[in-house]
């Protein structure tokens, strides 16, 4: 996942449904120990209430009608009860056991006191507890076993009753909770918004650095980010001052060069000095663009976006008027015309430049970018139907002062500044050969 509050929301529904899951099994499972803790405890005492209201009748037990337990003496009430002998015959039942058939059975030793669950006749689960006793009749003691049942369906629509009421109630406060979960993360995640909202200023032009107040997490991350931006002011008054040298380098060349164009029929006699002086400056500019590059940080940390499209559109219409002696030369802008590049200008402007300037110098009569914007960064083609690149050569033309012909005017610096460049900024710049012909430059720079 890509969005931090989306994977910290998921993460806490995750442990929110497991809570809910855990918490609800945990009260059911409690509930329904309890329930029939109750019950047997209450079933338990039943058969001590018949024990002493259990009466010696000749030579045998007997239990009156009207017993302390109404439900005893009700048809089918959810509530039976037997006294069996020791060969498990009953010797007396209670009224509530006439219209139904629960099990009722099962002599026990005397002492013993089992409870268990068990199926009757009429198909119906009833909790059941048995009890043996040796009850003392006459000169000898007889065994008898008192024996408690209990229908289970009440005891189970009790607990579907609290199912559905401990649905609800989880089900609310899971709610609650991914309400107050949700107003945590948006509150917590404020301060990473505000440095969004700076960091978007800064690339506006807007401000210069991160000012705001933020978390101790975050106060390492701002402070390195203005570190960062402090390092690309000093990177960018270096290159402004490359530049300046640039400028004042190139001063003395061109004077030498307008003065030798001034003197009167000295134009064919100053032709190799001019020569000389044009490779002093081109040698210059490489160098002086080269300084400027060097050193930490020579990619513009978040510079504005420079809108691709246009600027290669600015750069053939100049061309077109200087390569004016190609009549039938044009050129075609194609692929994504919003795409943006996230650089110095300058940098663009240089990289496109040299790369349009070779199309259109080899070009016998067209040229044509492609621009397309990719998840993992922007591809730039620039093809050309002129001679194109030996195969095997494309490596060799990039070297810096190599020329693919060497009877054309040139320094063969063009590609491997623009090369340099691109590497700069994390990407690539590869020759190939273009369905129109010619070269085909692919330019990739990351997103």
């Amino acid at each position: 996942m890509s969005s931090l509050s989306r994977r910290v929301l998921v993460s806490a529904l995750i442990v929110l449904v497991v809570f809910i899951i855990l918490t609800s099994l945990a009260l059911e499972r409690a509930f329904r120990d309890s329930a029939r803790s109750a019950r047997e405890e209450r079933l338990l005492g039943q058969i001590y209430l018949l024990m002493a209201a259990a009466e010696e009748v000749g030579d045998t037990l007997t239990l009156p009608d009207d017993l302390a337990e109404p439900r005893f003496s009700f048809p089918d009430s959810g509530l039976y009860a037997a006294v069996l002998d020791a060969a498990g015959q009953a010797v007396w039942r209670s009224l509530s056991a006439v219209t139904t058939a629960p099990p009722l059975d099962g002599a026990l030793p005397a002492g013993e006191l089992r409870l268990d669950v068990r199926r009757g006749l009429d198909g119906r689960d009833y909790l059941v507890e048995r009890y043996g006793v040796s009850w003392a009749i006459g000169p000898k003691p007889a065994a008898y076993t008192f024996v408690v049942a209990e229908d289970l369906g009440p005891y189970r629509q009790e607990l579907a009753r609290f199912r559905a009421a401990l649905t609800g109630w989880l089900g609310a406060m899971a709610v609650l909770m991914l309400a107050a979960l949700l107003a945590a993360v948006h509150w917590g995640l404020t301060p990473l918004r505000r440095v969004a909202a700076e960091i978007a200023a800064m690339e506006q032009g807007n401000a210069d650095r991160i000012r705001g107040r933020y978390p101790q997490e975050l106060r390492a991350l701002t402070d390195n980010l203005n570190a960062l931006l402090a390092r690309e002011r000093a990177r960018q008054k270096r290159l402004d001052e490359a530049l300046g040298d640039l400028a004042h380098s190139l001063k003395t060349p061109l004077a030498v060069i307008r003065g030798a164009l001034e003197e009167p029929g000295a134009r064919n006699q100053s032709t190799g000095l001019m020569d000389e002086q044009l490779t002093r400056m081109e040698h210059i500019v490489a160098h002086q663009l080269q300084r400027a590059r060097t050193g930490p940080g020579a990619a513009p940390i978040l510079a504005a976006a420079v809108p691709v499209a246009k600027t290669a559109e600015r750069l053939c219409a100049t061309l077109v008027r200087v390569y004016r002696d190609k009549t039938e030369l044009g050129f075609a802008i194609e692929g994504d015309s919003e795409a943006p590049f996230r650089g110095a200008e300058g940098d663009l402007m240089e990289v496109l430049g040299n790369l349009l300037d070779n199309a259109f110098k080899w070009a016998v009569a067209q040229v044509r970018v492609r621009i397309d914007r990719r998840a993992s960064g922007l591809q730039i083609l620039i093809e050309d139907d002129g001679p194109g690149v030996p195969p095997g050569q494309a490596e060799e033309v990039l070297g810096r002062g190599t020329r693919a012909d060497e009877a054309t005017p040139g320094q063969g610096i063009g590609l491997a500044v623009a090369r340099d460049i691109c590497e700069v900024y994390g990407g690539a710049l590869t020759i190939d050969r273009s369905p129109l012909g010619g070269a085909l430059v692919r330019v990739w720079l990351p997103g």
